[in-house]
């Protein structure tokens, strides 16, 4: 099976998709297995269009095409990869960091507020509090 421009394969899915209309038709049980000639047809077809697509229009399981595509090396090993390199990607422009700061906020029980915001970590925190709670 050839695969040659995107109208080609979509033909050839039309005409798979007969085939195993003629063969759901013509099958001596109902519970007898596609023939390998069928899956082969239906997996070279999974690697040029989506195995989703594939499977809905030939009215099979994706996860049983796609098993079958992957059992069969020969096909799998005609799909170019595309080769591998590397890619640089540039840091980000740091940005400056901030100090880490502090930031407390305080209420009395007569509704006095204090509210310090400071990125000095030296400030004597505790002597402020104090003389702020203790204050009337």
């Amino acid at each position: 099976m050839t695969l040659k421009t995107p109208l080609h394969t979509d033909h050839q899915l039309d005409q798979l998709a007969g085939q195993f209309a003629h063969w759901r038709q013509n099958r001596s049980h109902p519970s007898e297995r596609i023939p390998q000639s069928l899956w082969d047809q239906a997996a070279a077809l999974a690697m040029r269009l989506p195995y989703s697509r594939v499977a809905k229009h030939l009215r099979l399981s994706p996860s049983d095409l796609k098993k079958q595509a992957m059992a069969q090396p020969h096909l799998t090993s005609q799909v170019p990869t595309p080769p591998l390199s590397f890619v640089e990607v540039p840091l980000a422009p740091e940005q400056p960091m901030s100090k880490p700061g502090t930031e407390i906020e305080l209420q009395r029980a007569d509704g006095a507020r204090l509210r310090l915001r400071s990125g000095d970590s030296t400030l004597p925190l505790a002597t402020l509090v104090r003389a702020f709670l203790e204050a009337h």
